[in-house]
């Protein structure tokens, strides 16, 4: 998984300006993101086949989250790790990610998710390798893919982590977690989930389920 630097992975959470309604003399804020309640999860070993054809680049991928604390959209980075991309839109497509959780969050650093054992080691059975750049920045809203700390840099299964606070440009010195892509809609979401985890054990403080996720083309 995606650990710390010095520290095995990392702070404050970037408040989302809350939108008011076009054309009102009496413009009122959007509604603040909340949590809702869970269904049960639906935890346990889950494998897939690899997919052996690449995504068409001349296309736009865009994966939307539902989870119990409201929906947000990753854009997939499907030029600059196209097998990263191919992968979790073939599992998204598979309807791998539904009834998962969240099993990881560090307030003002990472949430992380795609395990569907919610132990930290849940894999598709397979790995893909998309090695990140040089100049690769994990900045707030950056999605990118957990690996073991043994593992090659770009390694990859289907574990990813959002980045929600600054601390996350730790990552910047030595790059070694491929990039999926970054959250285009809904990062109030992103922040407020990222909220509801304990500094000390990395372990949520309430449950974030991924209700579904499906797959936009443009």
């Amino acid at each position: 998984m995606a650990r710390r630097r010095g520290l095995p992975l990392a702070l404050p959470v970037a408040v989302a300006a809350l939108a008011v309604s076009a054309g009102s003399a009496h413009a009122t804020p959007a509604a603040a993101p909340h949590c809702g309640s869970a269904p049960k999860l639906h935890l346990g070993p889950r494998h897939a086949p690899k997919p052996k054809k690449l995504l068409d680049t001349s296309k736009a991928y865009d994966v939307t989250f539902t989870t119990n604390c409201g929906s947000f959209t990753i854009r997939l980075a499907v030029k600059t790790a196209p097998h990263v991309a191919t992968s979790f839109v073939d599992l998204v497509r598979r309807h791998y990610f539904d009834g998962t959780a969240f099993h990881r969050i560090i307030p003002g650093f990472i949430v992380q998710g795609g395990d569907p054992t919610a132990t930290g080691t849940g894999t598709p059975g397979y790995q893909t390798v998309d090695k990140p750049s040089a100049s690769t920045h994990y900045g707030v809203g950056t999605v990118a893919m957990a690996k073991a700390q043994n593992e090659a840099p770009g390694t990859s299964g289907s574990q990813f982590f959002i980045c929600t606070g600054a601390a996350a440009a730790q990552l910047d010195s030595q790059p070694v977690y491929a990039v999926l892509g970054h959250v285009v809609k809904g990062q109030a979401v992103v922040q407020l989930i990222g909220k509801y985890g304990d500094s000390t054990t990395e372990q949520p403080t309430r449950l974030i389920e991924i209700l579904h996720a499906t797959v936009s083309v443009h």
